[in-house]
């Protein structure tokens, strides 16, 4: 029976009315869709009222009565904890000021657990959580009449859940929902889409058709601006360290700016430099995931209050929070995909009526490149993603081995019926029943080799063949552990109060690298959320410090997870320009760059790779240029390097950057035909690949990440969790184990998956070597050409705080240069 008609109730309309808002076209159409008991996929850009959207059928329904006294009605789910509790403050003034009666409430892993536990007995009716909570509430017997009631289900930013494992999971979780509420509506919300139609299977995980499409009327297009700055554009390098003073000048004239970088360490290193500038006195903040979670809170604060004039951020400001004032956006370095630069120029000018606006600090000659394309291929309406945007994968299999312990921990079913559930969510419906069956077995013993070990133990079957956990306290360790998000190992770091055997804990200030904080010795300073701090000792994980006077080596620690890979796209993009294809007015220094490229060797086309062969200081080096990003060429060039070594050429090392890969080594090249042919062949990724894995770290990491996922290794026991040492440990036993006993093991399997997907980019170096075969340029010069100038600056590069070096390495390139002119 269809709902009534989906004109707004008195409470709502009158609501708009003393906003002087009116429904905007898309809005109206959700709720048409909403009266006929149909989901949607709503993509709206940012500021344009989509969260507002997905909530107004609830509303409405609410305001006519349709919500009973007690249960919950409607679940909203974010990827960001700090977004769900945002949005339920957003949320709650509006509900009250149209007098509806609603209880709503926040539930993240900050959430307290006696108040969790008494919102899976007595939910309210709205609830904004994330999806490792809604594993957690699925996990439980109580689950399915904690959710009976469901109407509807709110997911906000899912582009950035659908393409990994935490949208795996989630998929997994929409499938159990189907069957505990069938008649819920989904409504999906983003601002970013690749493909919407793969996008909306996803969102259908489990239900029986996918949700409409819906898309927001046309907002002013975004403004971009690259620097032109009178500084020197660097050679090579990541902190954009010439255009700080132009960066400053704009932070002057505006009310609130983000000044977004990619890494952790690009972020601890900008905010320095524009304080040690600030003649003004400009109120900058810090803020990434690597800072306690009380100073994001009082920066994000200080930013709805206007408080704060800019903020220095990385990721952890992306998605869709409303920041306050925002009216300049700053992407410093290149954004490395559309979609992310779609989303960090739109928390500028948070209103769809008024056009956001961001500026491009490129902080190399290649990055000025890529923002150009960048900038195009938003104003061509082009979504992409540097990780992945495909949500149609293959769902992950140690996501798979978690979700089944958590599923039989809600109610025990037979393994036809779970096998069915599970094939409905969209990243396994490609599943087949034996891959199934494995899993089923890993979670009954551990497998084969450790099947003796009675802590593998998760499942059982009775004699009616009806799964079911193995009993309370190993589910109980389970749920600890429930999520996909498995950090590097990490060292928290603490004020040190008293001395010596007194030295107690004080003050979190956040976290670093495990491995990074025992390569610090006592006495050592460092910069960390934009102060400087003296190591005083490192204990447990925990690295004591006290305030520091900053020095000349004052240094920024670095941090796992490097920088982030050039999307496909926008590498494409970016070959395109260099070729030449299109006349565009480069800067001079990018001009003169290139132009000398094409006197000294040749410009890379196309569809074809650019080889070129040349010495440099007693080495002899390979330079190609595949444009495939940087995980594909940090492959390219393990894998080039054993090559060359079996070819008895005595290789040193490989520098690999989004667009290039670099090779040295100590004998000269062949001039053999076909030699560059045979070294390149796709044949590589065959014995040459598996032969590497087998004897590298890569292999080791994957593992470790699933086996923590699988929950073969516990994170967490007791509340308590383990150290990076422990964890590594303990897999790394196991690990070596299955090698030996169980080759062909379920999470091998999954921790092969993992490496050849996040790790290696694989597939994208596949195409592009199959792409090549019979297509490569070769060039040998007597020097290095311009375009391996940056490569060669990569090599030996120090992270320190100072120019001295910089300089150096810009010396050598117009050194190399000159050389070439001459």
């Amino acid at each position: 029976m269809n709902k009534p008609h989906a004109e707004l109730p008195d409470a709502l309309s009158r609501w708009f009315d003393r906003r002087g808002w009116s429904l905007r076209a898309y809005q109206r159409e959700v709720l048409d869709l909403a009266a006929r008991n149909e989901s949607a996929l709503v993509i709206a850009p940012t500021g344009a009222g989509k969260t507002l959207a997905g909530f107004l059928p609830a509303l409405c329904d609410v305001s006519r009565g349709a919500a009973g006294e007690d249960g919950l009605f409607a679940l909203y789910i974010s990827p960001l904890k700090a977004l769900a509790v945002d949005v339920r403050r957003n949320l709650e003034l509006p509900v009250a000021e149209m007098g509806l009666k609603l209880r709503i409430e926040a539930r993240t892993g900050d959430t307290p657990a006696s108040r969790r536990a008494r919102q899976q007995k007595n939910p309210p009716h709205i609830l904004l959580t994330t999806p490792e909570q809604v594993a957690l509430m699925f996990s439980r017997p109580d689950s399915a009449k904690m959710f009976a009631g469901l109407r509807y289900l709110i997911l906000d930013e899912i582009h950035a859940l659908a393409p990994s494992k935490r949208g795996d999971l989630l998929a997994l979780g929409l499938a159990q929902l189907a069957k505990i509420a069938p008649a819920a509506q989904r409504f999906g919300l983003s601002a970013t889409v690749n493909e919407p139609a793969a996008l909306a299977r996803w969102l259908a995980s489990g239900a029986a058709r996918p949700p409409r499409i819906v898309r927001a009327e046309g907002a002013p297009p975004p403004r971009f601006e690259i620097l032109a700055s009178q500084s020197r554009t660097p050679w090579a390098g990541h902190s954009a360290r010439y255009a700080v003073a132009d960066i400053y000048a704009r932070l002057r004239g505006a009310k609130l700016s983000i000044v977004f970088v990619n890494t952790r360490l690009q972020a601890e290193m900008m905010f320095q430099l524009l304080w040690d500038i600030n003649e003004d006195n400009l109120r900058i903040a810090l803020h990434h995931g690597s800072l306690d979670r009380a100073h994001r809170r009082r920066v994000e604060a200080a930013m709805a209050e206007g408080a704060v004039d800019a903020v220095v951020a990385t990721s952890t400001l992306d998605l869709g929070l409303d920041w306050g004032d925002v009216d300049l956006v700053i992407q410093v370095g290149a954004p490395k995909s559309a979609s992310r630069l779609t989303q960090r120029v739109g928390r500028s000018n948070h209103r769809l009526d008024e056009p956001s606006q961001a500026l491009l600090a490129p902080a190399n000659r290649f990055e000025w490149l890529e923002c150009v394309a960048a900038v195009e291929a938003v104003a061509a309406g082009v979504q992409d993603n540097a990780e992945g945007d495909a949500p149609e994968r293959a769902g992950a299999l140690d996501v798979l081995a978690q979700h089944v312990v958590s599923r039989l921990g809600a109610e025990p079913m037979t393994a036809d019926a779970l096998f069915t559930e599970i094939a409905s969510a969209a990243p396994y419906r490609g599943l087949s029943r034996e891959t199934f069956e494995r899993v089923l077995a890993f979670a009954r013993n551990g497998g084969y080799a450790l099947k003796a070990y009675e802590r593998f133990e998760k499942i059982r079957a009775d004699a009616k063949g009806v799964l079911r956990v193995a009993n309370a306290k190993m589910l109980a360790a389970h749920r600890m552990n429930i999520g996909t998000i498995t950090d590097n190992p990490m060292a928290r770091v603490v004020t040190a109060v008293g001395a010596g055997r007194a030295l107690k804990a004080g003050r979190e200030l956040g976290t670093i690298d495990s491995l990074v904080a025992a390569g610090m010795a006592p006495g050592d300073t460092f910069y960390f959320g934009g102060e400087a701090w003296a190591v005083r000792e490192l204990r447990e994980e925990k690295l004591f410090v006290s305030r520091a006077r900053a020095n000349a080596s004052t240094i920024i620690p670095s941090y796992m997870g490097g920088r982030l890979p050039v999307s496909e796209s926008l590498a494409a993009r970016v070959a395109e320009l260099i070729s030449g294809a299109r006349a565009l007015p480069f800067p001079p220094q990018v001009a003169e760059w290139l132009a000398a490229q094409a006197q000294i060797s040749r410009i890379p086309r196309p569809g074809r790779l650019l080889a070129e062969i040349f010495p440099h200081a007693r080495r002899h080096y390979l330079a190609l240029y595949p444009f495939a990003g940087r995980l594909a060429h940090q492959t390219l060039g393990v894998l080039l390097t054993r090559r060359l070594a079996r070819a008895g050429l005595a290789p040193i090392g490989f520098a690999a950057n989004d667009y290039a890969v670099l090779a040295w080594q100590l004998r000269p090249f062949p001039e053999t035909d076909g030699f560059l042919e045979q070294l390149l062949a796709p044949d590589m990724l065959g014995d040459d690949l598996e032969e590497w894995l087998d004897e590298s770290s890569i292999m080791k990491r994957a593992f470790r990440n699933c086996a923590q996922v699988a929950g073969l290794v516990e994170r967490r026991a007791f509340g308590q969790a383990k150290s990076g040492r422990a964890l590594t440990i303990s897999s790394d036993l196991i690990y070596d184990v299955l090698r030996r006993y169980e080759p062909d093991h379920i999470l091998l399997q999954a921790a092969r998956l993992e490496a050849s997907r996040e790790m290696l980019d694989l597939d994208r170096l596949a195409g592009k070597l199959v792409g090549f075969a019979g297509k490569i340029d070769s060039v040998r010069r007597e020097r290095p050409t311009p375009l391996a100038v940056p490569l060669l600056l990569e090599i030996g590069r120090e992270k320190a705080p100072g120019d001295a070096h910089d300089l150096a390495l810009e010396e050598l390139g117009d050194d190399l240069l000159a050389g070439d002119a001459r």
